[in-house]
């Protein structure tokens, strides 16, 4: 049997100003541990700005999403915009404050925030071929803007369940490790490090979202 492939879109290396690198990590070993494979993708855009994170003070610099997020790919990564969505079965979002500031305005502008094009093209293709969509931490709130009206969950923020609701979404309050699952579009949810979360309790929720996306790859 053909392996299922998915597709994981990163935001840069580090949590404050890309991918949060455990959520990352962890969600593509699970594919793996759990019978499946992926292949990594990112914008080729300057990041909305570098963040020490030893001090949390932004830095003099500038920084390129994708050149970032090759850290974490090990370089096996290309950009956004070469994503085929045909060529795929699932399509799946880590958090990190990247998603809301490079692929996503959403720690800017909140629920008024727009949606890198590269990515709401692909969630868009991604929906129309049917895939099975994924999204871990803050990443849900960009499928609340793209989507009409989807279920999800970030957990239990009142600031972040306002925008959600606000933008159209139906938001359910989650604890560690559980997710929901709106069959309409085939999008499951967790919310990782929106909640006080330890290394382990991330790797209960990607394994989680991982197993529920291939369940629904298989019906």
């Amino acid at each position: 049997m053909k392996k299922k492939k998915i597709a994981v879109i990163l935001s840069g290396s580090g949590v404050y100003d890309g991918s949060e690198i455990h959520e990352a990590t962890l969600s593509m070993y699970e594919i793996m541990k759990q019978g499946a494979e992926y292949e990594i993708f990112a914008p080729n855009i300057d990041q909305a700005h570098v963040i020490n994170h030893l001090t949390g003070e932004v830095m003099n610099e500038t920084r390129n999403v994708l050149i970032e997020s090759a850290r974490i790919a090990r370089g096996a990564i290309k950009p956004l915009v070469e994503f085929r969505a045909n060529q795929f079965d699932g399509l799946l979002l880590p958090g990190g404050f990247g998603a809301a500031k490079n692929l996503s305005s959403f720690a800017f502008d909140g629920e008024n925030m727009t949606v890198n094009e590269a990515l709401k093209q692909a969630v868009l293709d991604a929906v129309e071929n049917d895939l099975c969509l994924g999204a871990l931490c803050i990443a849900p709130v960009i499928l609340a803007k793209i989507l009409d009206e989807p279920t999800l969950t970030i957990g239990s923020d009142p600031g972040t369940i306002k925008a959600i609701e606000s933008m159209g979404g139906e938001h359910e309050v989650t604890d560690h490790g559980e997710v929901i699952i709106d069959e309409k579009y085939k999008l499951v949810t967790t919310p990782c490090y929106m909640l006080d979360a330890t290394i382990v309790q991330i790797g209960e929720g990607a394994a989680a979202v991982v197993k529920e996306m291939l369940a629904l790859m298989n019906e």
